[in-house]
């Protein structure tokens, strides 16, 4: 059999955390067992679908480089097949029209309530002669479901679990209006769509049985299930905004990488042994759903956070070049030059070190490919004191002269200095080190020297004068 797979959200906000990690579950799935990963647009609620959170949708599957095959498919386009499927139910004796109005359905609602029972319908017009019907009312089609018995899933993350058909009613297929329901639309689409598995949060496990009644009712093969736990916060709360349950979309804006996000997803109800830095590569290769557990994940800020620092120190400097000189822009309005991104290329490693994300990278960056006198953050001012400014006059003064200019010959020549005027490395060090950085820190000063070179090194030390 070969596997299909689909990722199905509602357009009616933006891909959230949740939504990318069972996308995430779904796509590596897929790619682990050869098949095909499918993308549907579940649009059918109209009044709150908006076509700016399909596209952050996509923009977001995009970026967490998550791609499907062909086509999305848009469920509120299929509505007409969906229809054609409630009517042949009807046909076939699989489904009925009910006349019941809202007051009706409402006077069943409170005797439920009164009675201490489940409210469910309570199937008035399951069994009617249909010439009884009131006239001037539109019906809607429900399924006859079957009220013995009972209904068994065999979930790959769940295991087996069952509901008596008498806990579940005859639901609605079709409106009065003749638009399909969601319960109805879910499963003509994932037939259509050849879906051998559905993968999707545990908060779903009870569609999952109403479900399996039209499938079995139109005579479909059932996909395999496997619900898998939702993520709690920190705390064990539901997640919420403060745990960090935001749109894909604040993750890029924050700094993130998309392979950190993804490897921290990974890990968030599925494991693999002790493994906790996971390339794509081999989260292919391992993934299978038997490594998913049952309980509820919690989502750490700090951990993803110390992820992408992992990430950063370990991309390609000529990538977060491009990425450092897009944050630079978009964060600070610098426009970086040849010479500035020279600098960059040339000052990545040691940037990269010290940074958790790439706002923090590109802050970090600035003193590389912003020329002249830097703007001087409250400890680097502090720092530049009438003493500390006389001494880096001084220091220019060697400095025009030094040979060669690498590392080693400005450490010394620092040292140098120090030691002849009786203060600690640092004393001379860390003004220098404002100066040239408009901070109180920064990568290696020598290294900062060496990559700014003479002229801009000498252009920032005279400048504080």
């Amino acid at each position: 059999m070969s596997v299909v797979t689909r990722f199905a959200p509602s357009p009616t906000g933006f891909l959230h955390i949740g939504g990318a990690r069972t996308a995430l579950f779904n796509w590596l799935f897929t790619r682990h067992h050869g098949g095909k990963f499918l993308l549907r647009i579940e649009d059918t609620d109209r009044k709150r679908s908006t076509q700016e959170a399909v596209d952050a949708i996509l923009d977001g599957l995009r970026w967490l480089e998550l791609d499907w095959d062909g086509d999305a498919v848009y469920q509120f386009a299929r509505q007409e097949r969906h229809a054609e499927v409630a009517h042949a139910m009807l046909a076939a004796g699989h489904a009925y029209r009910c006349y019941c109005s809202p007051e009706e359905l409402e006077q069943m609602r409170e005797q439920a309530k009164a009675e201490k029972r489940p409210i469910r319908y309570d199937g008035t017009w399951r069994d009617r002669d249909p010439s009884e019907a009131p006239a001037g009312v539109d019906p809607v089609i429900r399924l006859k479901a079957p009220q013995t018995g009972e209904t068994v899933i065999d979930d790959l993350v769940q295991g087996r679990v069952t509901v008596q058909n008498a806990e579940l009613d005859d639901m609605v297929l079709l409106r009065a209006d003749g638009t399909p329901t969601y319960m109805l639309s879910v499963v003509v689409d994932d037939h259509d769509m050849g879906c051998t598995h559905v993968i999707r949060g545990d908060d779903h496990l009870n569609n999952a049985f109403r479900q399996a009644q039209v499938f079995k009712a139109m005579g479909w093969d059932l996909p395999v299930f496997a619900h898998i736990p939702l993520i709690h916060g920190s705390d064990g709360a539901k997640l919420s905004k403060r745990h960090g349950a935001l749109g894909v979309d604040a993750y890029r804006d924050m700094g993130f990488l998309p392979a950190a996000v993804r490897n921290y997803l990974l890990r968030l109800g599925w494991g693999h042994g002790d493994d906790e830095i996971i390339s794509t590569a081999q989260a292919i290769e391992w993934f299978d759903m038997d490594g998913v557990g049952r309980s509820a994940s919690r989502f750490d800020m700090a951990k993803l956070t110390n992820l992408n620092g992992h990430y950063l120190r370990n991309a390609d400097d000529r990538e977060l070049v491009q990425l450092t000189i897009a944050r630079l822009s978009a964060n600070h309005g610098v426009n970086v030059g040849a010479v500035g991104q020279a600098r960059l290329l040339a000052g990545m490693a040691g940037l990269k070190e010290r940074a958790k994300d790439l706002n923090e990278l590109a802050e970090n960056s600035v003193f590389y490919v912003r020329d002249g006198v830097q703007p001087l953050n409250d400890k680097a001012a502090k720092l530049l004191d009438a003493d500390a400014l006389a001494t880096l006059a001084e220091l220019a003064e060697t400095f025009a002269t030094l040979e060669p200019w690498d590392e080693e010959a400005l450490d010394a020549a620092v040292r140098a200095k120090a030691e002849a005027s009786g203060q600690k490395l640092g004393k001379v060090a860390q003004p220098l080190r404002a100066a040239l950085t408009g901070s109180n820190a920064s990568p290696s000063l020598f290294e900062v020297m060496r990559i700014l070179g003479r002229d801009e090194t000498m252009a920032r030390l005279r400048g504080q004068s």
